[in-house]
């Protein structure tokens, strides 16, 4: 018997409306100050991911095709245009943060491809294709903090990132609300865990805890 993953208590994070004003701001500050804005989380857990990516050269080459699910200002794909990733996709569904990845994209001189897209959505996301390597860093965590909907949503979530993973692909997921064990059998149905990227400990109580779970699964295969 497998437990009950209690869903997290909701939250403004989980809303657009939240991320849309938040990104009107950011627009403004990059417009005024050239200011890219944060990077969601941490920059060391965003290079962490982009280190380990580049050290699966046999797997992952730089032509494959890449995709950052809530890819907000964009600062990943452009870390990975910088490391000579030329196949780079990013989806959001604010459109402001699209706004704002696009001209932070341009003034930078790359070509990465951002859209307005809707994970919740099997059409939007059917329309996108197919990638070698997905990647997300705090969507998950926002769709699950969700006020009203967060488990449908959540399922959602899972049926229409496996639907634009290869076979052969890689699902990236960096989280800072779930475990490694909560997040392997969340997405137990339909991905299996192919291993964990490290991140920093901390040690309270006597407990070992990490902040941030950034965890690498495969399409699961019956």
């Amino acid at each position: 018997m497998s437990e009950q993953i209690e869903e997290l208590e909701g939250s403004e994070l989980g809303t657009k409306d939240f991320w849309e004003t938040s990104y009107t701001r950011e627009i403004a500050n990059y417009r005024d100050h050239g200011d890219v804005g944060e990077v969601w989380f941490d920059e060391d857990s965003q290079n962490r991911i982009i280190t380990w990516i580049a050290r699966q050269e046999d797997e992952i080459q730089t032509n494959d095709s890449i995709i950052d699910l809530g890819c907000g200002n964009g600062m990943m794909l452009i870390e990975l245009a910088r490391e000579g990733y030329t196949d780079l996709t990013g989806i959001d569904y604010s459109p402001k943060a699209i706004e704002l990845s696009k001209a932070i994209c341009q003034d930078q001189d790359l070509n990465i491809n951002y859209k307005v897209v809707d994970l919740m959505s099997e059409s939007e996301v059917t329309a996108l294709g197919k990638f070698k390597v997905v990647h997300d860093k705090g969507t998950y965590d926002a769709i699950s903090l969700h006020p009203e909907d967060s488990k449908q949503m959540r399922a959602s979530y899972i049926t229409n990132v496996h639907r634009m993973l290869k076979d052969d692909g890689l699902f990236i997921l960096t989280s800072c609300n779930w475990t490694e064990c909560e997040l392997v059998q969340s997405f137990a149905g339909f991905f299996q865990l192919r291993t964990v990227i490290p991140t920093p400990t901390f040690k309270f109580g006597g407990k070992v805890g990490s902040v941030v779970t950034s965890i690498v699964f495969v399409k699961h295969h019956t």
